[in-house]
């Protein structure tokens, strides 16, 4: 990237446009600085970025983005290159510059479990693949983050993490735990002691109180039937077989937890008891009964929204071999017709947006050398992959970049109630991803990967597209590709 140097003032808006020809500018007042912490590969704080494939304003098409401040102050659509002469620039050429990505579900298990993954080693990850806001969902942290006291060891960075709650809790008192923007409650245990399963009749409750201050509920759906002989699955199937850990968490559950929430969805409906309030079904995989239950909730005017994953969307049970625990997930990948049918809905609208449900843990517990599906720790381990994961795959469905945006920034900022993020837009923060969607990559031992432990991810020896370029958090030039993959910062916090 070459950056050039700026010559004279900018002009008053009338004169710009005027002078503009084919261009628009479009600008917004200045805010407080976002910018000038030190953690950019860039020695500016009000620069210019440009490309023939800006995603903004509804489009996609030439435009030059001005950064002051940490914030967007101007975009100008069109004709930019001749206004931009005497002004510093990065011109990407025929990149895509889009808003950075926003994962509302990720684990990056500190304070407690860093040895699995740790903020240091996740922002990293996120900057290379062009995420720009991580929302934390801290169950594997240790301890979980249940009462006032673990949420104060979160808090000692400064980060958005959803809170969690558990059955019977008094530890988080209700007036503090709804000043965070997120809540989750999970339908299904997961091996962590101080986190167990809830019941609907509970989230209902939660419901109530949160509709006070309109915050949303995120849910992991899954519920284990009243019988269930899972101890007798390991004895009868053989345990190296992926398709003995499919039917050990059928679309059965999702389907019955899903069926319990009936309920408390109906009570998000305008004139329901928790109006105001918001239902949010994490990672779903079932895309038949399950799917179907929430399309219904949303027809009939509950506040349902539905998330799902890219290693949902880009693999199929058929396609994993036996004893590779690294595609291990909860709930599982399931069979190549569902993941048609998962696209079809995402684009389709019925899902709403994407999360990473990025789950890594010490390269020990995946049990690879073992194999064993039943005993090994679920999770993919995707954060710095899933932008070129979702293009590459999404293709053949004939997805378009302002649907990738919508899905990965739009959607997820309005869940997080981030009003200034999710958009190349003036006076919104300068989170900004730049990348080529043509240029393709093999995921091999040569590529830069920043998660804590590379061996475990699924994704490695893949072929795919979409390589990013940079990664703007703030103005701050966080992530450049062509600095030799080099990341500004040990931590970011975004």
């Amino acid at each position: 990237m070459a950056m050039a140097a700026a010559k004279g003032r900018v002009l008053p808006l009338l004169a710009v446009a005027a002078a503009l020809a084919a261009a628009l500018l479009y600008r917004a007042p200045f805010s407080k600085s976002l910018g000038g912490e030190g953690c950019s590969l860039l020695p500016h704080d009000h620069f210019w970025i440009a490309s023939e494939r800006v995603v903004t304003l509804g489009r996609v098409g030439p435009a030059a983005v001005e950064v002051k401040g940490g914030l967007i102050n101007a975009i100008a659509v069109g004709d930019y290159r001749s206004f931009l002469l005497r002004r510093p620039v990065v011109d990407y050429g025929d990149a895509v510059i889009m808003p950075g990505l926003i994962d509302v579900h990720a684990h990056l298990d500190e304070p407690g479990r860093a040895e699995w993954e740790g903020f240091s080693t996740g922002t990293r990850a996120a900057a290379a693949g062009g995420i720009t806001t991580l929302v934390d969902m801290p169950l594997n942290s240790y301890p979980s983050t249940v009462s006032e006291e673990t949420l104060k060891l979160k808090l000692r960075i400064n980060y958005m993490l959803m809170v969690l709650g558990r059955p019977r809790s008094r530890e988080c008192p209700q007036s503090k735990c709804t000043r965070e923007p997120i809540k989750f409650r999970r339908l299904r245990a997961q091996g962590i002691n101080d986190f167990p399963m809830t019941n609907s009749t509970h989230i209902e409750e939660g419901l109530v109180t949160l509709a006070k201050y309109k915050r949303p509920l995120l849910i992991h759906a899954e519920r284990i039937p009243d019988v269930q002989n899972e101890d007798g699955i390991d004895g009868e199937l053989d345990p190296k077989a992926y398709t003995t850990y499919l039917k050990s968490r059928p679309p059965a559950w999702e389907e019955a937890a899903i069926k319990d929430l009936q309920r408390a969805m109906k009570d998000t409906e305008i004139g329901g008891r928790s109006e105001g309030a918001h239902i949010h079904i994490v990672h779903l995989s079932d895309a038949k009964t399950s799917l179907g239950l929430l399309k219904d909730a949303k027809q009939n005017g509950a506040r349902v929204s539905v998330e799902t994953c890219p290693h949902y969307l880009a693999f199929s049970a058929e396609e994993v071999p036996d004893g590779d625990t690294r595609f291990k997930c909860a709930p599982p990948i399931r069979d190549s017709t569902n993941r048609d049918n998962l696209w079809e809905a995402l684009l389709d609208g019925h899902i709403d947006m994407l999360s990473s449900d990025h789950s890594p843990s010490a390269p020990d517990l995946k049990l690879m050398e073992e194999g064993n599906f039943l005993r090994a720790w679920g999770g993919i381990s995707s954060l710095q992959f899933v932008l070129p994961v979702t293009w590459s795959h999404g293709k053949k469905y004939g997805i378009s970049l302002n649907q990738l945006a919508s899905w990965w920034s739009e959607r997820p900022a309005m869940l997080a109630g981030l009003k200034k993020k999710g958009a190349v837009l003036p006076g919104y923060r300068a989170d900004i991803v730049v990348w080529k969607p043509e240029a393709q990559f093999h995921l091999d031992d040569s590529h830069p990967v920043y998660h804590k432990h590379r061996n475990i991810s699924a994704y490695l020896g893949k072929q795919l597209s979409g390589k990013i370029l940079s990664t703007f958090v703030g103005g701050n030039l966080v992530f450049a590709e062509d600095k030799h993959a080099k990341v500004a910062c040990d931590t970011l916090v975004i």
